[in-house]
């Protein structure tokens, strides 16, 4: 195909230029990657890399465990049943979006702090804490109980970074920690943990 520049008639008027290659799409490029993973593209953030590098470790790991929780609530969203399918089927779907939204959070601090985040689904599943649900379906009280020590692994692995994270200077990982994922996910297992009490529904004991 003739991809050589083009001038049109352009009937006394100052002539205007194209090439009809422009616009085409230049597919196929491949190329070396410029940061490999786990490295520090340093940036002026008054940290020094070493404390940059120990958040970005502790925050990539809590970044696969959130991601992790954030799928099995889609799974659970999907594939609750009984009594209380409506309830569930409303409440995981809340919970996967307020998870979603943490995964971008932590995401971009690991990002800011010159690191890279984890992304794809199988560097996720090789690096999480959280036990992988079978493919199955399950009964609600076992969704439950697996959400619920997923959101233990959490908290307690975002607790530690926080105290780290606060030794080092890096406040605004710290902040994170506290402020959204600890807060988000401690309300999250509240409203979880009272689906899990026996306590009759019509006639008291």
């Amino acid at each position: 195909m003739n991809t050589k520049t083009k001038t049109p008639e352009t009937n006394g008027h100052t002539k205007k230029v194209f090439h009809a290659g422009l616009a085409r799409p230049k597919v196929g490029q491949d190329a070396a990657e410029i940061q490999p993973f786990g490295t520090i593209a340093k940036l002026p953030n008054g940290l020094s890399e070493k404390v940059c590098m120990e958040s970005v470790d502790r925050m990539n790991q809590i970044l696969a465990d959130t991601m992790t929780l954030r799928d099995m609530y889609k799974k659970h969203h999907w594939q609750v049943a009984g009594k209380t399918f409506y309830q569930l089927h409303l409440l995981f779907d809340k919970h996967y979006d307020e998870q979603n939204e943490l995964v971008d959070q932590i995401a971009e601090r690991i990002q800011l702090l010159g690191g890279l985040s984890y992304a794809m689904a199988a560097d996720v599943a090789e690096n999480t804490n959280i036990p992988r649900p079978p493919k199955g379906r399950e009964e609600a009280p076992v969704q439950i109980s697996r959400l619920l020590t997923a959101h233990e692994i959490i908290l307690q692995g975002a607790r530690a970074s926080a105290r780290k994270a606060a030794q080092l200077g890096d406040d605004g990982t710290n902040d994170l920690l506290v402020s959204d994922v600890i807060r988000t996910n401690e309300l999250q297992v509240w409203f979880l943990a009272e689906h899990l009490v026996d306590v009759p529904l019509v006639r008291a004991n």
